[in-house]
């Protein structure tokens, strides 16, 4: 399955990457939007239009809304089981509800609505603002949601906010970071990964100064969505080079080297969104490859038919539960070789061995201790009586993704 799923994203990728820079730039126009009425359940109206969809890049991003809320108008009291969405106004103040809670924050303001959380915004002025919403998914392109039947109109206000929001804060910015180099470029990671439980990686608030200052990003690990607060420069990746000025959005995929410039007199402005292309609660510390960062014994075993049932019996009963105890253990599979008729389809190597169990501990050292415990001096003959003959063979793990 992490086989397949790597082969999605490599396909993917080369799709998103086949996509020319000058297609992906999608101005933010209000003349295109739609207007919509009780949006959730919400008072009033918006205007409403999609910048980035849920296949325009290979994470689980879902989409960027933009749009304007108009006075005395808002989005309804609902949540998601399946997404979570960040609320950004650029302009004027806005109630924002999270839980039932609500409070007022002036712009330009981030806030984040977690998954199963209950949110709304509503604009209490009498002018409209400009409004937008980042989503993720936690499967690909799938969403729900379900309404509150509250649109929050005359909601009592906390004097401080009870839940987690940013503020795009200029004086926060800093210079010679190593996230964002370039001569000339402030940044400020506004939320990381630890705020979200679905892929959003980074949420980072931006500037390039005026003239030829360029900040050159390779996506390891990551893709990227990119907001224009303000300003015009041009984005490159490759050869491939295009034009962007304010409320444009454009996107870079896992892998690509994206390069910003500002060619303007005028102070370049971003929000950057990251998405991880997976569920990754821990990224491997970059500065650690070329290290060994667990180790995987791989053994091999002839079971004859008669024992088969009684072999996968016994990983279950009495291997698992022997490794479970030992002292830096990570995890163990037990794999059945393809039928004949699957392998020839797939072209597979020939072999007799028709078993395998890959144990993992954190250091040879401990798969040692293991070997010289007493829980293996029962697990070992219980695994290799049922077979017919074995091998094995150690390696160092200088990689890992296991996406559950």
């Amino acid at each position: 399955m992490k086989n397949l799923y790597l082969l999605f994203a490599i396909l993917l990728t080369a799709q998103v990457s086949a996509q020319s820079i000058k297609e992906r730039v999608i101005p933010n126009d209000p003349a295109t939007y739609r207007e919509l009425s009780a949006v959730h359940d919400g008072a009033g109206k918006i205007g409403f239009t999609q910048l980035i969809g849920r296949n325009d890049m290979t994470s689980n991003f879902l989409y960027l809304h933009a749009g304007k809320i108009e006075g005395k108008s808002g989005i309804g009291h609902h949540f998601h089981h399946s997404i979570e969405e960040m609320y950004l106004i650029l302009d004027g103040e806005a109630e924002f509800t999270i839980n039932g809670r609500t409070a007022l924050i002036k712009a330009p303001a981030i806030v984040p609505c977690k998954m199963g959380e209950s949110h709304a915004i509503y604009n209490p002025a009498d002018e409209s603002l400009n409004w937008l919403n980042f989503a993720v998914s936690r499967q690909k392109a799938k969403t729900d949601a379900f309404d509150l039947g509250d649109s929050r109109e005359g909601a009592v206000l906390d004097p401080v906010p009870t839940f987690v929001y940013g503020r795009l804060e200029r004086e926060k910015l800093k210079t010679d970071n190593p996230a964002y180099e370039g001569e000339g470029v402030q940044y400020r990671r506004v939320l990381g990964p630890e705020v979200f439980s679905t892929d959003w990686h980074h949420v980072d608030h931006v500037t390039i100064a005026p003239g030829q200052s360029t900040i050159s990003r390779k996506l390891k690990g990551f893709e990227e969505v990119y907001y224009v607060i303000g300003g015009e420069g041009t984005v490159s990746i490759g050869d491939d080079e295009a034009a962007f000025k304010a409320d444009d959005a454009f996107y870079g995929a896992l892998g690509e080297t994206v390069r910003l410039t500002n060619v303007s007199n005028e102070e370049v402005e971003l929000l950057v969104i990251g998405i991880a292309p997976y569920k990754q609660q821990q990224r491997a510390d970059e500065s650690q490859q070329g290290h060994p960062k667990a180790m995987a014994l791989q053994m091999d075993f002839v079971v004859e038919a008669a024992n088969a049932k009684a072999f996968e019996e016994m990983y279950t009963s009495i291997y698992v539960p022997a490794m479970l105890v030992q002292e830096g253990y990570i995890s163990s599979k037990l794999l059945r070789l393809y039928p004949e008729n699957i392998a020839n389809e797939i072209e597979a190597e020939g072999t007799d061995y028709n078993y395998q169990i890959m144990i993992s501990f954190d250091t040879e050292e401990n798969r040692r201790k293991w070997v010289a415990s007493k829980q293996h001096d029962i697990a070992w003959p219980a695994a290799s009586s049922l077979a017919k003959k074995f091998k094995w063979k150690g390696y160092d793990v200088m990689g890992e993704n296991d996406k559950r």
